[in-house]
């Protein structure tokens, strides 16, 4: 592996830094643990493991299926080769795992083969393709049966599209000749003439995706019809109009269960195949989100809505044989599994307060849940657990990373000027002896309403804790109102307050750690991705009291970047109008960093991904060109073919070394050279 060559000012702040164990290149030896699945009948676990490849000209992740026991006793890899391989999904009788993989040759243009679903024998053995699909599956579902699997494939391009390609005749119109997500089904046998002839089930207007990621889709018990969500295009901005129909697998004839103002998605069947259960939104839908499980009968009729979960945005799981649904959601720092009884009554909490449970899936016959667990200083691991009585048992070992000194983390709660709770996670340097005051970095997240959690701090992003607790960073990362985790009302907090009330919880958590006699305050610096991004950019117009800065993929003018980003109706949401309306063009400006970028002093570092839809990247030209104008120390890295996250492990790594050194330089080196 290549490694990242030190600027000479982070050299030669190294002395100073004193780093522990930790370093950007041993974060890429952290896996992935992704999509753990329990067996029907409980007794394995599948799980897909991915690892970075950055040798030679390679630089992505490399993902493969493997099974272990539920008790741990014993693990393997059930794919291997040089393409990944993803989304496990057990056959009822539990003997075969079909997944998707872009195995084999190269077209006759170079490019690799599209993801296609296979299927190999749990107990070993060559897998089989089942389909030959142009366009990439992205989901797949066993029938109750075992006989036929179902699938979601974006339209492929046609014939005629990749000639005009080719021949530079490729003009495009915006938002005509969309590519839509469908359903399709395919026999998991071969007919009398050796083929397994695939069928679409949807058309039309209706796309079971969007750029998030695809819809999910749920059959019957009896397996003679599939029950899915939809939206008219595949723009995530369309998810407010996200409804649930049911497909008859027969006749492939479509009807509507669930169509109203509000957003339905998620859908699933009761197991006696009589109802559904789905995800309902508010009406009309707003992006702060405020989401119910909703139950209708499988004829139509007037759905009714189940208790409110605590955070008001459940994750639906499954659907368990005694009547209740299984949910999974964020409360507070923790991700969590919880239960809401079908025939009323509060929901409950399933797994302990202080464990994480990320991604958790429920198997066929509704008994265990499978799930990745990790912890500040634990990276993830699989876990399974029954249902009934919550005993999480770790299923394999995926992790190889030596012995590691990180940073402790505890939860730091405070007031905000206006008397509001805040919450924060507080991740101290590595050896840190209580009464020493160090320096300071802020991080903040994404969203608005994303929520920082209890997550491993030594993973790969851009903004490394445990390399910056190595260094001798104390961190703080603030869940400001806005997030998510604590209830719909706190979510809503910021509605037309941008950099405002949100401002003050991260400034007043600044302020507490210094009254603790922890942080030293002519030592900080502030960072963020993304909401995060924003929230750096607007708060380096608001105060110099940070020596350094990092905006990643920042929104810094809501005015311009509400007319390039690919969430058109995200702004008007949250600001209660248009930036064309009078009040609109008052609320977009007063709140927009690039409107107060003559009070900038600190030194700024941004990132940006060259193809993000989400923020486009001429959102940090417009502040690099400002800052680089006023003389403000400025520099922008922008990452080729990278979205509104990074993706491929070398960018990663040098996002990774960059935010080291920028702020080693500028706090660590200039306080030990008494620079101001």
């Amino acid at each position: 592996m290549k490694t990242w060559l030190l600027p000479a000012t982070l050299a030669a702040t190294a002395t100073l830094a004193s780093p522990a164990d930790w370093s950007p290149d041993l974060a890429l030896r952290v896996k992935r643990v992704q999509a753990v699945r329990a067996s029907p009948d409980g007794t394995r676990v599948a799980y897909v493991v991915g690892a970075a490849v950055t040798e030679g000209e390679k630089s992505e992740w490399l993902s493969h299926v493997h099974v272990a026991k539920a008790d741990g006793s014993s693990a393997f890899a059930l794919t291997s080769g040089d393409r990944s391989s993803t989304g496990p999904a057990w056959s009822p009788d539990g003997k075969w795992i079909a997944f998707l993989s872009g195995r084999g040759p190269k077209d006759k243009d170079g490019k690799d083969p599209k993801a296609n679903v296979w299927r190999i024998r749990v107990d070993g053995g060559e897998a089989e393709v089942l389909t030959d699909e142009k366009g990439g599956v992205s989901a797949t579902s066993w029938s109750p049966d075992g006989k036929t699997i179902a699938f979601l494939m974006t339209d492929p391009r046609t014939d005629e599209e990749e000639k005009a390609d080719k021949e530079k005749r490729d003009a495009r119109v915006v938002d005509e000749d969309l590519k839509r997500t469908r359903l399709y089904v395919v026999p998991v046998e071969k007919n009398a003439e050796g083929k397994r002839p695939v069928r679409r089930l949807t058309d039309g207007e209706m796309s079971l995706g969007n750029l998030a990621g695809p819809s999910e889709f749920a059959w019957s018990p009896d397996g003679r019809s599939i029950v899915f969500s939809h939206q008219p295009t595949p723009h995530i901005n369309d998810w407010p109009l996200a409804d649930v129909s049911i497909v008859d697998v027969a006749t492939g004839k479509v009807r509507a269960l669930a169509s109203t103002g509000a957003s339905e998605t998620d859908p699933v069947f009761s197991p006696d195949g009589k109802q559904v259960a789905y995800d309902q939104s508010n009406d009309p839908p707003t992006w702060r989100r405020r989401s119910r499980i909703a139950i209708v009968p499988v004829e139509g009729g007037t759905p009714r809505l189940l208790a409110e979960t605590p955070d008001a945005q459940p994750d639906l799981v499954g659907w368990t044989k005694d009547g209740r649904i299984v949910f999974g959601e964020t409360h507070r720092t923790v991700n969590r599994v919880g239960v809401v009884p079908v025939a009323g009554g509060a929901p409950s909490w399933v797994s302990p307060e202080g464990l994480m449970v990320d991604g958790p899936s429920l198997n066929a016959a509704g008994t265990h849940v499978g799930f990745s667990s990790q912890a500040p200083d634990r990276p993830a691991e699989p876990f399974v657990s029954p249902l009934a009585k919550f005993a999480p048992v770790q299923a394999a070992k995926v992790q190889d990373l030596p012995a590691l000194s990180y940073g402790k983390t505890e939860t730091l709660l405070w007031k905000s000027p206006d008397g509001k709770d805040v919450e924060g996670l507080v991740t101290y340097p590595v050896g840190y002896a209580p009464g020493r005051k160090v320096p300071l970095l802020v991080v903040v997240h994404g969203g608005p309403a994303g929520v920082f959690v209890q997550s491993f701090t030594g993973g790969p992003t851009p903004y490394p804790v445990a390399g910056f607790a190595s260094h001798g960073y104390a961190v703080l990362r603030v869940n400001p109102r806005g997030s998510s985790g604590y209830g719909f009302d706190f979510r809503s907090a910021n509605y037309r307050d941008w950099g405002k009330g949100d401002y003050q919880d991260i400034q007043s958590g600044v302020d507490a750690l210094i009254a603790k006699g922890v942080v030293d305050p002519d030592r900080m610096g502030v960072m963020g991705w993304s909401y995060g991004g924003y929230m750096t950019s607007w708060t380096i117009t608001q105060t110099s009291r940070f020596k350094a800065a990092s905006v990643g993929a920042g929104v810094t003018n809501l005015m311009s970047f509400q007319g390039t980003a690919d969430i058109p109706g995200f702004l008007p949401d949250y600001f209660g109008g248009e930036f064309w309306d009078k009040e609109g063009a008052e609320r977009f400006q007063g709140h927009s960093a690039m409107f107060h970028v003559g009070n900038v002093k600190t030194p700024t570092l941004i990132q940006h991904g060259e193809q993000d839809l989400r923020v486009p990247p001429s959102q940090g030209y417009e502040l690099y060109g400002a800052l680089k104008r006023r003389k403000v120390p400025v520099k922008m890295v922008t990452y080729p073919r990278t979205p509104h996250g990074i993706q491929e492990p070398k960018l990663m790594l040098d996002a990774m070394n960059r935010n080291l050194a920028w702020f080693d330089e500028w706090i660590l080196a200039r306080d030990a050279a008494g620079t101001p």
